[in-house]
């Protein structure tokens, strides 16, 4: 347990803050509606359902204002270069962007469902209300609106016995903008699925973009004021707990009460998002402008097994090892932009990527590459930003492991250590070297001609986190990982296993690259 919370003791703590303010914000508009005396006449038709949609949707506006701050990418690059000086824990956490991303998604479903459900049932309540002849306080309420023809005194929505709930749910605004919605929200999840994602991308790429029409409809949902309660100024003057029982006496011009007033809930939504969709708004100028920016193919390689390097200079363009990029062919496709680890060194005068072909996407552009007498496709760059990779040097011990196309951000790390150690003093070689582990033989490897020997197979990853830890028992090591999530369990495991339960020796963190 102890070297678990080595590693996650942060993010648990974030996740905690962030569930109990959820918790909160759900509990305090639950009682606020379940308990208020402005909506006491409202209470009367729809009972607890009233209290379950307003809390629900209070969870909604506040996760929605959450849901883009995590994909602000030039925003967390820059919180990450401003916490240079922060704890590994710490800067740890802005590398969890995409997975509190989806868990702020999840938690937009579930409230979703609960807000229409309670919805439904308010409807019934309303329908129901309309109907009744029973003389109850529901139901002298629904017909309000036909005896004061005003506007300020109906409280149901469904005016006469003839209208219908699906009237009212596709001819007001409230009604028509969540339909949009949810059906944004369902297209939005189902389209990010993990087998999607991987097999059709184009169709999640096009599909998440569908998130403008959610917040454009989340924003006005609320115009309509569907749900009414008791206006201030009719509370003083005939307040429900003094007058609800002399329903009957209403009408009397001699009475103490009056009817009831009613007003609709203003529109709160807009308030919540607003702040962040301008932060994403400017982001995405930002990027579009950056995009925009001009760059030089310098030179094309085709590596074996369809791997395509490309280099490239922009005017400008400064980056750190283990960052990425956003790379666009508008003649492969116009809208669809696709991140890629550089490989190259920041000690180089050109940056590259290595791009794989694993789809229809890819293998366009390889194709679009590989035909001699055509002109080299135009590109658009967008980045770079900063990923966990990028503090593999803030590490006293740093141990690095990439499987397939996942070895490009290591790629960048080994070329800036040898140009370090190239350039360095010859002391300073004698300590890079050593903090390096390059562990030279005389004799060199039959297959790489390189003096490091190669080892075929997979690692023995309990034998190579022994020796490393008896190797450097006072050390903070870094782990980083840029492969499959089996691996990443695996790796995670180990540096829990490994991390010793006293602060002052050896500890490791582990490190995923995500975008």
């Amino acid at each position: 347990m102890g070297n678990w919370v080595v590693n996650y003791w942060f993010s648990v703590l974030f996740l905690a803050t962030w569930l109990g303010l959820n918790v909160f914000l759900f509990v305090h508009a639950f009682l606020s509606y379940e308990k208020a005396d402005k909506y006491f006449y409202t209470r009367e038709i729809l009972g607890l359902a009233l209290a379950w949609a307003r809390a629900s949707a209070r969870c909604l506006n506040f996760n929605s204002m959450l849901i883009l701050l995590p994909v602000c990418r030039n925003l967390l690059s820059f919180l990450r270069g401003t916490c240079s000086f922060c704890r590994h824990a710490l800067r740890k956490q802005l590398d969890h962007n995409l997975a509190f991303h989806k868990l702020v998604a999840y938690m937009i479903c579930l409230h979703t469902a609960i807000h229409i459900i309670a919805h439904l049932f308010n409807f019934e309540h309303y329908s129901r209300s309309r109907w009744a002849t029973d003389g109850s306080l529901a139901s002298i309420l629904s017909t309000l609106s036909q005896q004061e023809r005003d506007e300020d005194s109906w409280i149901n929505p469904i005016q006469s016995p003839n209208m219908t709930v699906e009237y009212v749910t596709f001819t007001s605004i409230a009604g028509v903008t969540g339909v949009i919605i949810t059906i944004a929200l369902v297209l939005i999840v189902t389209s990010a699925m993990e087998f999607i994602r991987r097999s059709y991308f184009e169709v999640f790429w096009y599909t998440h973009h569908i998130f403008i029409i959610y917040f454009i409809g989340l924003g006005i949902h609320g115009i309509g004021g569907i749900v009414r309660g008791q206006t201030e100024e009719s509370l003083n003057e005939s307040h429900p707990h003094r007058c609800a029982e002399f329903l009957e006496q209403w009408d009397d011009h001699d009475s103490h009460c009056k009817h009831p007033r009613f007003e609709g809930l203003p529109a709160e939504s807009w308030k919540w998002i607003l702040a962040p969709g301008i932060l994403y708004i400017f982001e995405r100028i930002l990027r579009f402008y950056r995009s925009k920016q001009k760059v030089v193919i310098t030179k094309v390689v085709m590596h074996p097994s369809k791997v395509l390097e490309l280099q490239m200079s922009k005017h400008g363009f400064i980056m750190e090892v283990g960052q990425y990029i956003f790379v666009n062919f508008p003649s492969i496709s116009y809208l669809e932009w696709h991140p890629f680890t550089l490989t190259s060194a920041p000690e180089e005068d050109f940056f590259s990527i290595h791009i794989r072909a694993v789809g229809d996407w890819t293998e366009n552009l390889i194709r679009a590459f590989e035909q001699q007498h055509s002109p080299i496709p135009r590109i658009e760059v967008d980045g770079p930003f900063g990923t966990v990779s990028e503090d593999v040097f803030q590490y006293e011990v740093a141990v690095s492991v990439g499987a397939g196309i996942g070895v490009t951000p290591f790629a960048s790390i080994l070329k800036s250590i040898w140009y370090k150690f190239r350039h360095a003093d010859h002391n300073l070689k004698t300590q890079t070297a050593g903090h390096a582990a390059l562990n030279f033989d005389k004799a060199t490897d039959i297959l790489t001609g390189l003096k490091q020997k190669t080892s075929f197979g997979r690692p023995m990853w309990d034998n190579e986190f022994s020796t490393i830890a008896n190797a450097h028992p006072k050390s903070v090591v870094g782990v980083f990982l840029c492969g499959p999530q089996t691996l990443a369990k695996s790796l995670s495991k180990r540096c829990h296993q490994y991390s010793s339960l006293d602060p002052r020796k050896v500890q490791f963190y582990f490190n995923k690259e995500d975008f």
